[in-house]
């Protein structure tokens, strides 16, 4: 995908979030650290364009999920990253923003942590890449690119594009 791909990807999901909400009403947008994070803050500049007068207010928020990761200890330990949840989830429609679907792991670790801001009346899911090879049944809302890899190739998403590699081992 190159930068407008990625660019038409954020404004049909946005566009996607307004429809399946009926309007932008009680939407809170929380961007996973740290693929989701820039990409959730994309979304709301469309949603902004897209819906002038509701799309301003849609709040943004981020999640760090690492210490809700069940693989927790069996991974390389981050330094935590920046969790802010600027309003109680309680009765909102939450649309959880990454980067990249693989496992569903990391979806499963920010629903639980999402419980610590309240209960949410829905929780839905954006990802600009699916990549497959899920080990969870979750799937997500709003997708911008499916896009079929092998289990040791790695999916990089930026502003400039996403872009595949080989893990090192």
């Amino acid at each position: 995908m190159s930068d407008d791909d990625i660019r038409r990807a954020v404004w049909r999901m946005a566009h996607e979030i307004v429809e399946a909400n009926h309007g932008l009403h009680d939407v809170v947008l929380i961007g996973l650290q740290t693929g989701g994070v820039p990409i959730a803050a994309a979304l709301a500049e469309a949603l902004e364009k897209i819906e002038p007068e509701t799309g301003a207010d849609v709040p943004i928020g981020c999640l760090d999920v690492a210490f809700h990761r069940d693989d927790f200890g069996l991974r390389p330990v981050l330094p935590p990253a920046l969790t802010e949840i600027p309003v109680d989830l309680t009765g909102r429609v939450v649309v959880l923003v990454d980067d990249v679907l693989f496992t569903g792991r990391t979806i499963r670790a920010a629903l639980d942590a999402l419980g610590d801001y309240g209960r949410a009346r829905a929780v839905q899911l954006a990802v600009m890449v699916d990549r497959g090879h899920r080990e969870l049944p979750i799937r997500p809302d709003y997708v911008g690119k499916n896009l079929p890899t092998r289990r040791d190739e790695m999916v990089n998403v930026s502003s400039e594009g996403v872009d595949l590699g080989e893990l090192v081992k």
